[in-house]
Parts: structure tokens; C-alpha cells; sequence
């Protein structure tokens, strides 16, 4: 079953009461959908650690637990693969694998049986060391402090590096011996890639996007500059981009779970006149199996699972069930 009690209960009575039922029955739909889907070495059909990683999370994110819920057989199966795949701290095959891997397990780490437990510790170590590791590789000074695709890479990118953040945040948060100052790099290269107009860009100079913006706005969020004018300017970059037919082109899932993170975070005023925009748009794009269909993203339309899975994750947000979701 999913949490139950009064915390959960306020938590879901957070998600704005005109979209509360049809978020519920949308997410149900979606996770009966992964659920279905799944292999029984419990990866996915697009194979990946980072999508078995999403997808966990994702049942995690309604509130449905490795113990004693519904979806606790597809939860343990989904971490086993993750286990299974590490070689050498390396989760999966490069860094979009490994850090959303991370990520899943530092997030999960403390929900695990005693025995699973144990072995998610042991894995997280040796992961977050690989992630640290690439984090230090040298580069030069505008590339310092992020990530890109190989953990042998010397330069990096925003997409990259949104992913070790979150890996290292989460893994700190839990106190998990990362140190402070590798946040603190990482917050540095992504205000590189900050722009004038308060939006981010792919890399230092690029220029801004919707959801390069999230992200530098999440990391913002989650180091310590919880609305202050960085964070301020990167939300109204954000909500400046609104028209009426969608998002001018950047309608894709990756976009769609940063923003939501991200402005969930900013809070207030900005996601309260975010979410309505998020919610139609994500409701609207559900197929009638509980999967979320294409965009026309092309590395996203043939990997129906990666798509459902950030979709739930963009629209549970609200309740705020994962570690990671919590606001400072």
C-alpha cells in the first residue's frame, strides 16, 4: 500500500485540489503501466540502469514502499538490477546510467530490508566515489566542478551535471561522507553556465533553455540559495516561456520533470502559477494504456518507459515522498 496516515494525507492535500483525483488516477495508471512493463530481471525494455533507476523511483514517489505495498516485488527487482549491474562503481555504462543510478540508491537506501540494505550501502559507496572521482578529473577552469558523459571526461555540460548534483546532494543529505566542497564545485559550474536573462545554458555561454533552466534552478535550490535572486530570475525565465499551444518547442519529459522539481522548490507564487501549465500539459499526452506518449524529442520517442516513469515524477512531486523532494 502507499504511505497512509495524516503526513501523507497533507502532503497530498498540497497538490491543488482541481487536479488532485485526475493526478492520482493518471499516476495509478502510469505505474500499472511500469509495472506491466517490467522485465523479469527487473530492467525495463529500454534496458538501462538509469531507466530501471526512474522507473523505481517513480513507485517510490507515490509513496509505495520496498516492504509490505503493491509495488514491493517490482521495487526490490528494480534496485537488484541496478546491483547487479555495477562493475567497478560504475552503475550501468556512463554517466547518465551511473549518476540517476546513484541517485535512486542513495534515495532508497534507508527504505531497504536489513539484509538489501546492506548491499545498497556497500554499492553507494563505491558509486559515489566513481562520481567524485570524475568530478575531479582535470578540466579547464570553465568546465570545473561538473560532469559529462564519461566518467574519464574533461569537460561538462548542464544535463550532466544536474543528475551528480542530485546523486551528491541526496547522498550528503543522508550523510553519506560526501564532502561539502564537491557540492560546492558543482554549484560553481552551473552558475558558469548562467545567463543575463536568468535562464542557463547547456555549457558555459550556451544559450538558455527551458530545461537547462530547471536544472540550474534545482541546483540552486538544493545548495542553499532557496529564493534568492539567481533563483528568483532562473523561475521567472521559466514562466516567461509560456504560451498558450505548450512550451515554443521544448515540450519533452526532461523538461517537464526539472521545471517541476525545480519550481516546486522556488514555491509560492511561482508554482502556483506553474503547476496548472505542468498538470494540463502532462494530463493531456497520457495514452489510454497509463503510458505518456511522444513529443517528437526524438532520443525520447522510442522509450515509452523513460517517458512514464518522468512523468510521474514530474507530477508527484507535490507529495513530496522522495527524500530528494523535500524543500529546504
Amino acid at each position: 500500500m502507499a504511505l497512509a496516515g495524516n503526513a501523507a494525507a497533507d502532503q497530498i492535500a498540497a497538490v491543488d485540489e482541481k487536479y488532485r483525483q485526475a493526478i492520482d488516477v493518471a499516476v495509478d495508471k502510469g505505474l500499472v503501466f511500469l509495472a506491466k512493463s517490467q522485465l523479469r530481471n527487473g530492467s525495463y525494455p529500454e534496458k538501462h540502469t538509469a531507466i530501471a533507476s526512474l522507473c523505481t523511483m517513480a513507485y517510490l514517489a507515490k509513496g509505495y514502499t520496498p516492504v509490505g505495498s503493491p509495488y514491493s516485488d517490482n521495487i526490490t527487482r528494480g534496485v537488484d538490477f541496478v546491483l547487479a549491474c555495477q562493475k567497478n562503481g560504475v552503475l550501468g555504462s556512463g554517466m547518465y546510467n551511473h549518476n540517476i543510478s546513484t541517485l535512486l540508491l542513495s534515495e532508497i537506501s534507508g527504505m531497504m530490508d536489513p539484509k538489501r540494505r546492506k548491499k545498497v550501502q556497500i554499492a553507494l559507496a563505491k558509486a559515489l566515489q566513481v562520481t567524485l572521482a570524475a568530478q575531479a578529473v582535470p578540466k579547464a577552469e570553465k568546465f570545473k566542478g561538473g560532469w559529462r558523459y564519461s566518467n574519464t571526461s574533461t569537460d561538462s555540460d548542464m544535463s550532466q551535471s544536474g543528475w551528480g548534483m542530485m546523486a551528491l546532494r541526496s547522498a550528503y543529505n543522508n550523510g553519506a561522507g560526501v564532502p561539502k566542497e564537491a557540492v560546492d564545485e558543482a554549484i560553481k559550474y552551473i552558475l558558469r553556465s548562467r545567463n543575463a536573462d536568468g535562464g542557463f545554458g547547456y555549457q558555459p555561454g550556451g544559450g538558455s533553455g527551458v530545461a537547462r533552466t530547471g536544472i540550474g534552478l534545482l541546483c540552486l535550490e538544493l545548495s542553499g540559495h532557496h529564493r534568492d535572486k539567481m533563483a528568483i530570475s532562473a523561475g521567472k525565465f521559466i514562466n516567461s516561456r509560456k504560451v498558450l499551444s505548450g512550451w515554443r518547442g521544448e515540450l519533452n519529459y526532461y523538461a517537464f520533470y526539472y521545471t517541476a522539481q525545480s519550481m516546486f522548490q522556488l514555491g509560492g507564487d511561482y508554482w502556483d502559477g506553474f503547476a496548472p501549465r505542468l498538470y494540463d500539459a502532462l494530463l493531456k499526452l497520457q495514452a489510454p494504456d497509463g503510458s505518456w506518449k511522444p513529443t517528437g524529442s526524438s532520443h525520447e520517442d522510442k522509450m515509452p518507459c523513460y517517458r512514464t516513469a518522468m512523468a510521474v515524477l514530474a507530477l508527484c512531486v507535490s507529495y513530496r515522498q522522495l527524500p530528494i523532494y523535500q524543500r529546504e
